[in-house]
């Protein structure tokens, strides 16, 4: 694997793992359960030199990178209002755009469609789409003590190492658009997951379809 494959666009790193959890049907509003995770991310951590940093350790090592650099940090029940009061404000702009919000403790995951997001076997953010990222662009702004995971996912039609390039390509597609939208580059770690993380099966149509897609997960900065 090179090592644009874990390019980080800005001098931080970030790790996440998520679980089963339930998701709301951007369509419907309705619950729905999906089952979404994120693996390792690789970096170079601002002021030192890179290496390749993964799992909670990483998470931790970043928030204290952040907060070192003057990124301000939540505490105690300021934590969850903080997160509810983002989740408001994704779920209420990104309502009938067909990305899905989940709550996952104080973390959330939008999920965007790769068939919403991208051309088929395109990199480059469709044009109909930057609408919806400009809004993901300025909740990201307001709510500035988040870092933001950004996944890259595709079904396993095709060659693995195929499928890997093109997720490492759109998620940092997608990172680099939130970031020439002013949402500070120094949050965001992009990386791509392939076909190894499937969120429903490949052996159907529309299992495919929920594996192709991109996933930002936020995760609030606390003070240790």
């Amino acid at each position: 694997m090179t090592d644009r494959k874990h390019v980080l666009l800005a001098p931080l790193a970030l790790a996440l793992a998520l679980t089963a959890c339930t998701t709301t049907d951007p369509w419907t509003g309705e619950p729905q359960t999906s089952r979404a995770a994120v693996g390792a991310a690789v970096g170079a951590a601002a002021g030192a030199a890179a290496g390749a940093i993964s799992g909670d350790g990483s998470r931790e090592r970043r928030k204290r990178a952040l907060i070192g650099a003057g990124v301000g940090a939540l505490a105690g029940a300021g934590v969850g209002a903080y997160m509810d009061r983002q989740e408001e404000r994704l779920r209420r702009d990104l309502a009938e755009t067909g990305v899905s919000v989940t709550r996952v403790g104080d973390r959330l995951v939008l999920n965007m469609p790769g068939n919403i997001t991208f051309a088929t076997d395109r990199a480059e953010i469709s044009a109909g789409f930057h609408p919806v990222l400009d809004s993901v662009s300025r909740v990201l702004d307001e709510f500035d003590r988040t870092v933001i995971d950004i996944a890259g996912h595709t079904d396993s039609t095709g060659a693995a190492d195929y499928n890997q390039d093109l997720s490492v390509r759109r998620a940092e597609s997608v990172g680099s658009y939130l970031i020439s939208r002013d949402v500070d580059a120094r949050r965001i770690i992009t990386r791509g997951l392939g076909e190894t993380r499937p969120a429903a099966t490949n052996e159907t149509d529309q299992g495919r379809r929920m594996n192709r897609r991109v996933e930002l997960v936020l995760e609030p900065i606390v003070e240790s």
